[in-house]
């Protein structure tokens, strides 16, 4: 009875599930019968005449105005660049919305003033066009430099790709297009980056609605000559395979790329097995996501050389990074902060023979030291002062008599410069009266979790804070593009603070379970679990990410004495002072000052410099060297005090520094 009753079980199950797929079937059926006509994206669509409308709307402009408003609507693949003109502006540009039904695209340029915590929105009369997947970099000179992208119908039936050039003045916000006889064919997906008075521009792809191409040619622009070169290396020469998305970051000596995607034609089984038992075979093309890593050295042209001379370059490949991210991952952006490579977020697809494709997002915040080839995982720190013990009356007394030393320390250090104690009184507190026309900036709040898992998120960095716009996350057929800001400190890592987050915008497109037919399905039901804490106002479903735990080799624990070369058999000894625990770059500097001065009289003076160079200007390269230092060893540094807070230990001093007073030990 029990084996009867389970074979009518199943035999209900097995009916149950092939009904349903028919009343799906019959649903989509209809639902196509009846938007034949409004769904239709027809491939003879005039993108010409369109473009050609959006230019006739942008003449109306007289002149380059600048006008406060709302932050960006949400967008993707758009372009966010840290103002080389002012140290407290942003720039976003570009982008593309989809809502599941349509296709938008924007040629807005927005200003985000970082002091003032306020939005500004540009209108000239001569900007690019609409567009998305562009790219664009900052020049040595502190302008911006803009090529590419694509545009297409509202269906996404026919693309278009751009091939203008553009610079922008940040601080006029006047937009300049270059004409070239000879440049880069159109493309989107690309990279750019700047060296010396050179902008390069390397890879992307091109799609024409029936297949996708992938590039790996080379572009040199030399902003003095205002000339482009495509340098044809020898056939022999290993150079990167054609990919899009990647990242390129500048270098003393060229550029560095790692990472990017590509689709690659393979082989696959057909599913159905042709004559003779054999399987049939089909082409496919198959998802790369690469990981290798590239350096391109640049040779400028000797003094004297003729004019319009191409530089030397030559790709150079480089071992597979030390802690690259495992698994690997598309989507990853990254964004250049002094020497290192900035990256967040990215998606790893797992593909399935029944469900279709699987994907896991990530919310990982990587540092790649280009110099060292290794990645590094930036994680969240809680502010240390929440956690010192609360200090009784007798250590209180004991700072109040320091702070009274320090007083007097700078009132007699200002009588004897100026004979007046009147000037620290004005400049010892700076902020304790504001002007009356100082903007009241709100404050924000501040989360010690990382921002929901995304893609393709937009990166920049102004003045050692990273911001993180928008970005991508995807759930069955459903794409949800996110509206909102974040910033975190890179030097303390105390938490991501909201610079504006809203609500998500409701998706058109057809997703499964969202009927209200199919709603009542239990299976499908169960597979919806959401999150208790939505980052948007929209409940997105839990990522269920299983993330590897960073492995910490002892490599990674310790200040390394050696810095690796891409011979391994040549071995430099590095003798700079290097950073203590839980020491700032200002207390730094201010202890191995002099020992700086002297590596760069020494650098100096083998090539006799050294007696042309004032006090002051040997003072501030040492400065940089030393803030090079500093943040180059930054992560291994963070690694040894999160250790030794856990341990007990809050600070580490030197007892040598510390002469003479009743606190000297014997």
């Amino acid at each position: 009875m029990g084996k009867k009753d389970k074979k009518s079980k199943t035999a209900e199950q097995k009916a149950r599930t092939t009904a349903k797929q028919e009343k799906k079937a019959a649903q989509k059926e209809k639902k196509g019968k009846s938007k034949d006509v409004a769904d239709s994206d027809p491939e003879d669509i005039d993108l010409e005449a369109v473009r050609a409308e959006y230019e006739r709307k942008q003449a109306q402009f007289l002149e380059v105005t600048e006008s406060p408003c709302e932050p960006p609507s949400p967008r993707s693949s758009a372009t966010l660049l840290g103002s080389p003109s002012n140290s407290k502006e942003l720039l976003l540009f570009g982008g593309e919305y989809f809502n599941g039904a349509l296709a938008t695209f924007f040629n807005d340029l927005f200003i985000y003033l970082i002091d003032k915590d306020e939005w500004r929105r540009v209108t000239s009369p001569n900007s690019p066009l609409p567009r998305s997947g562009h790219a664009w970099t900052r020049s040595i000179a502190g302008d911006v430099y803009l090529f590419g992208g694509e545009f297409s119908s509202p269906k996404q039936g026919t693309f278009y790709h751009y091939n203008d050039f553009w610079k922008l003045n940040p601080s006029t916000r006047e937009w300049t297009r270059i004409e070239s006889k000879k440049g880069p064919p159109a493309r989107s997906g690309h990279r750019m980056t700047y060296f010396k008075h050179y902008i390069i521009l390397f890879g992307g792809f091109q799609d024409t609605s029936q297949q996708t191409r992938y590039l790996q040619d080379l572009w040199v622009y030399d902003s003095h000559e205002y000339t482009w070169f495509n340098p044809i290396l020898p056939p022999a020469t290993q150079k990167p395979d054609p990919r899009s998305s990647f990242s390129i970051h500048p270098h003393d000596a060229g550029a560095a790329l790692y990472g990017g995607y590509s689709r690659v034609k393979a082989t696959a089984s057909a599913g159905k097995p042709i004559k003779g038992g054999v399987q049939g075979l089909r082409s496919v093309l198959k998802p790369v996501v690469h990981q290798d890593t590239w350096f391109l050295r640049i040779t400028p042209p000797a003094p004297g050389s003729p004019s319009g001379t191409p530089p030397g370059t030559r790709w150079e490949r480089r071992k597979k990074p030390v802690n690259s991210p495992n698994p690997a991952r598309a989507g990853v952006t990254q964004t250049y902060h002094k020497g290192r490579g900035i990256a967040f977020g990215g998606v790893h697809d797992v593909e399935e023979s029944e469900e279709g494709m699987d994907s896991e997002f990530f919310d990982t915040l990587l540092a790649w030291n280009i110099e060292r080839n290794r990645f590094f995982q930036l994680t969240l720190r809680r502010p240390r002062a929440a956690a010192k013990r609360q200090v009784d009356d007798r250590s209180a007394r004991k700072g109040r008599g320091k702070l009274d030393e320090e007083e007097l320390l700078r009132n007699l250090a200002a009588l004897e410069a100026k004979g007046s104690v009147e000037v620290t009184a004005t400049t010892a507190t700076p902020d304790s009266n504001p002007p009356d026309d100082a903007p009241q900036k709100h404050a924000k709040p501040t989360h010690f979790a990382m921002p929901h898992p995304r893609f393709n998120a937009q990166l920049a960095v102004q003045d050692d804070t990273l911001y993180i716009f928008g970005g991508t996350y995807e759930h069955r057929d459903r794409e949800y593009t996110f509206d909102e800001m974040w910033a975190i400190d890179l030097g303390r890592l105390d938490g991501v603070q909201e610079v504006y987050k809203r609500e998500l915008e409701d998706w058109h497109g057809s997703e499964e379970g969202s009927d209200g037919s199919a709603s009542g399905d239990d299976d499908d039901s169960q597979d919806e679990e959401t999150d208790g804490e939505t980052p948007s106002g929209v409940p997105l479903p839990s990522s269920e990410r299983q993330v590897q735990p960073e492995t910490k080799d002892v490599s990674a624990l310790e200040l390394p004495d050696v810095v690796d070369t891409e011979s391994p058999d040549t071995v430099v000894v590095d003798s700079r002072p290097h950073p203590r625990p839980f020491e700032s770059l200002r207390d730094y500097f201010a202890r191995t000052s002099s020992m700086w001065q002297d590596v760069v009289l020494d650098d100096l003076g083998r090539v006799d410099q050294s007696s042309s160079r004032s006090v002051k200007e040997l003072r501030k390269v040492a400065f940089d060297r030393a803030e090079t230092m500093w943040w180059d060893c930054r992560e291994e540094i963070t690694i040894l005090e999160d250790e030794q807070e856990e341990a007990g230990i809050g600070e580490v001093l030197s007892i040598a520094e510390h002469t003479g007073g009743a606190g000297r030990r014997r």
